[in-house]
């Protein structure tokens, strides 16, 4: 089991950063990279998951709880740094004393033109990571396509309406393959099971992604921001699996070391659950926050999960996670991958 590529080391490309906020200016270091997308929640009090990319450009903000419009924040995350990112003295992101989380991607550190689709697209792409940023400016036409810069096809696209109010829309051949058919959508930002819509998400290629008619997909004249997901060897995972009722819960084989787990009961209403390697260095791993929710983390038995050398075990009986004959989707995002391109194998926590 070889990895190449620069994955042996899955922290260059993805890596949760704590810090606690200073109420003034704030640079963040311990990145490890310039991270092209970040992705901010205050964990200690009840406050929106807030987000911000290269590609929008700083102080542009989106709140992953919410279907609002992007919003100009000028005190909020106000550079990219080589090592990570500097903040203003927004409370979102910076609030004195402040306990917060930080989940950073590296894409391209630069964009390109993609006229691969019917819609030109401006693109973030890092091929090695299999992530993209897309941004691009909808027409209307149904069956528009845009150009996301992978080579490969998306397991998942998570796409928001910037200029005006819209759900944050998941699909991806990952999606579709699960629900078992094309059209397949979930929000990051809701609880609702998995659902079919030809007017949003359509076919997925190795070269665009094809959208439908519907007013937060494809509106003329609104712009788009979408992130685009395509599974590396053992860097990151992308998959489902079904509940079986159990404390001796299901386990989920990623072929890594998890640094991040984000999973989403997909036939029935939940709230999506995050799980990573900093707020809970180790097992069993129980500290919690919900994409789709402002609250504040917290800590309980409801999300009791081992992380592997290899994979994911569940210790729960818990909706969220594993109840029986319960269908699941999840994203995961290595710390290391289970053996190294020089054969040295990775333990458990």
């Amino acid at each position: 089991m070889s990895y190449t590529n620069g994955l042996d080391k899955p922290t260059d490309y993805f890596n949760t950063k704590l810090y606690t906020g200073n109420g003034g200016t704030n640079a963040i270091t311990g990145v490890g990279f310039q991270p092209d997308w970040v992705w901010i929640k205050q964990r200690d009090i009840a406050e929106n998951h807030e987000t911000y990319d290269a590609v929008r450009g700083v102080t542009k903000a989106l709140f992953i709880d919410q279907t609002g419009a992007e919003a100009t924040k000028s005190t909020g995350l106000t550079s990219f740094n080589s090592d990570g990112f500097s903040l203003g003295n927004r409370d979102n992101v910076n609030k004195n004393s402040g306990s917060y989380a930080s989940w950073n991607w590296l894409g391209a550190n630069g964009t390109a033109s993609n006229s691969n689709g019917s819609i030109t697209s401006t693109v973030s792409a890092n091929t090695t990571a299999g992530f993209s940023i897309v941004s691009w400016t909808g027409n209307g036409s149904n069956g528009a396509t845009i150009g996301h810069g992978l080579g490969v096809t998306p397991a998942i696209v998570i796409t928001k309406r910037r200029s005006a109010v819209g759900d944050w829309l998941v699909g991806g051949s990952l999606i579709d393959t699960v629900r078992g058919g094309a059209n397949s959508l979930l929000l990051l930002n809701g609880t609702n099971a998995m659902d079919s819509n030809s007017e949003v998400y359509q076919t997925f290629s190795s070269t665009t992604f094809q959208v439908g008619t519907n007013e937060y997909a494809n509106t003329s004249g609104s712009t788009m921001i979408s992130y685009c997901f395509a599974e590396k060897k053992g860097f990151s995972k992308f998959g489902s699996y079904t509940g079986n009722g159990n404390a001796d819960g299901t386990f989920i084989y990623t072929g890594f070391k998890p640094a991040f787990f984000l999973v989403k009961r997909s036939d029935s209403t939940t709230s999506w659950t995050l799980l990573d390697n900093k707020r809970d260095p180790f097992n069993v791993t129980t500290e919690r926050l919900f994409p789709n929710e402002a609250v504040a983390g917290s800590v309980g038995t409801n999300a009791n999960t081992d992380f592997l050398s290899n994979g994911v075990k569940i210790r729960v009986n818990h909706n969220n996670f594993n109840t029986s004959g319960g269908s699941y989707i999840y994203m995961a995002f290595a710390e290391q991958p289970f053996v190294t391109s020089t054969g040295i194998p990775t333990t458990a926590r």
